[in-house]
């Protein structure tokens, strides 16, 4: 039975799987640099390469593993597959996380301290 606390009832495990699932892939700071870049615009995976400074065949496998978990979505155009963010609420979790780091780093101009347990 799942617990009302605070007006929200906890989510059942298959969402809260699904979720560290999510997560997870973008405890990645590679695959997080990705959403993050695709959030302020669809590319290709040649220019996204360029961007993150990732090798293409990396950036490929990384792009792969997004889409599986349907954080990030493909279409064809001609012989390029065009890299999107389908999801608003993936763009809003990824721009409020990382907005909130950089300004918090930039408030008292020291780095953002690492996460112990955070993936990398």
């Amino acid at each position: 039975m799942a617990a009302d606390i605070g007006g929200f009832e906890d989510p059942s495990a298959e969402v809260l799987a699904e979720a560290a699932a999510a997560f997870g892939l973008l405890a990645s700071s590679a695959r997080l640099h990705l959403v993050w870049a695709l959030a302020q615009g669809e590319s290709d995976v040649t220019h996204l390469a360029d961007r993150v400074g990732g090798a293409l065949p990396a950036v490929s496998q990384h792009l792969a593993k997004l889409k599986l978990a349907g954080l990030v979505r493909s279409r064809r155009e001609g012989r390029r597959q065009i890299y999107f963010v389908d999801d608003p609420d993936v763009v809003t979790v990824v721009r409020v996380m990382v907005g909130q780091l950089a300004a918090r780093a930039d408030r008292s101009s020291a780095p953002v301290h690492v996460l112990r347990g955070a993936g990398g």
